[in-house]
């Protein structure tokens, strides 16, 4: 069903038809990392959470179909994107618990000044500029490429968002793991996690969940990780009850 003339989207089915996101026909499209991310996030009842790059919402919205009694907000430079996010959450209904904000992470809004959270998730652009052709639809080229915020100004302004002892969570490429820790660097983080997600057997990983919380001195833990797929292509047992059957990832 379109959106508008010019922004059409389709109506899809996440967490085994727990959740219907309607998302862009043409542009950024969620897949299985924001899934990933939500199940593996530790918030209890009365905390706060917030998504930055929160696109259409699906890392949010699955965090808020599996928790009860937390508050989630995201953050999303798109207004399109945003507007999507906040549609989806009442046509779910989970607006009570949701709100997003359209706004840039490098120029913290208005309504986030003095705001800090007890989780951030995060799902950055995966590719630095130069390395991919950037793709057409603006949408998936913002969401997909760094633009003037790359991977450690994204983790800079994703620690500030944080509470003292709040917890950082990042789903990215496996290949860019060490980006990644030397982002974190200096930002007062520790109890780091990185936990490798592998496509199929005696496969490299391709995804790598990174978890850190602030003002901690705990050292880094490299953690058993989750294979997400048999070699004939069926998820796993794991995989499938974090996709379909929304469960928590207990990493």
């Amino acid at each position: 069903m379109p959106a508008g003339e010019d922004f059409p989207t389709t109506l899809d089915h996440f967490l085994g038809g727990r959740l219907a996101l309607r998302q862009p026909v043409v542009g950024y499209r969620a897949g299985s990392d924001p899934v990933f991310l939500a199940a593996a996030v530790t918030a209890e009842i009365g905390q706060t959470v917030l998504d930055l790059g929160s696109g259409i919402g699906t890392a949010g919205l699955c965090l808020l179909s599996r928790v009860a009694d937390i508050i989630v907000t995201g953050l999303e430079l798109q207004p399109e994107l945003a507007g999507l996010a906040l549609a989806n959450a009442v046509e779910n209904g989970l607006a009570d618990r949701y709100r997003v904000i359209q706004g840039c992470l490098t120029s913290r809004p208005q309504e986030l000044r003095g705001v800090t959270f007890d989780h951030v998730i995060t799902n950055p652009p995966w590719y630095e500029p130069g390395t991919i052709q950037a793709p057409r639809a603006d949408s998936k080229a913002i969401g997909h490429l760094e633009g003037d915020a790359d991977l450690a100004t994204w983790l800079k302004a994703a620690v500030k968002y944080l509470r003292p002892k709040g917890q950082l969570w990042v789903i990215h490429r496996a290949d860019h793991v060490g980006r990644i820790l030397a982002g974190l660097e200096g930002l007062k983080v520790g109890e780091i996690k990185v936990v490798p997600i592998w496509p199929k057997t005696d496969r490299a990983a391709t995804r790598v969940l990174v978890t850190a919380r602030k003002d901690s001195k705990a050292p880094l833990e490299m953690l058993p990780g989750l294979l997400a797929h048999h070699d004939d292509g069926s998820y796993t047992d794991a995989a499938q009850a974090i996709l379909r059957d929304a469960k928590a990832w207990r990493i």
